[in-house]
């Protein structure tokens, strides 16, 4: 992780922190636990479309480490 993304991450982890009532910290992580795995999949499904471009999906899947059956998926971002 660059440290950019650790810093924003870390702040982020703060903000949480801060919130004092122990019930509304806890539906602001499920909120954004929601929100970020949407937001990481849209991010990882661009890459996957982006690398498909002059290449099969089994080499996209080669790049990624997943099979190319995976790779497909990842870039309609299923699950």
């Amino acid at each position: 992780m660059n440290n950019s993304l650790e810093a924003a991450a870390t702040s982020l982890i703060d903000d949480l922190n801060a919130i004092g009532d122990d019930v509304e910290r806890y539906q602001a992580v499920k909120e954004l636990e929601v929100w970020i795995d949407a937001s990481f999949k849209r991010v990882k499904a661009n890459v996957a479309l982006n690398l498909y471009n002059g290449r099969t999906w089994e080499q996209v899947g080669q790049l990624l480490g997943v099979s190319g059956s995976r790779a497909e998926q990842i870039s309609r971002g299923a699950r």
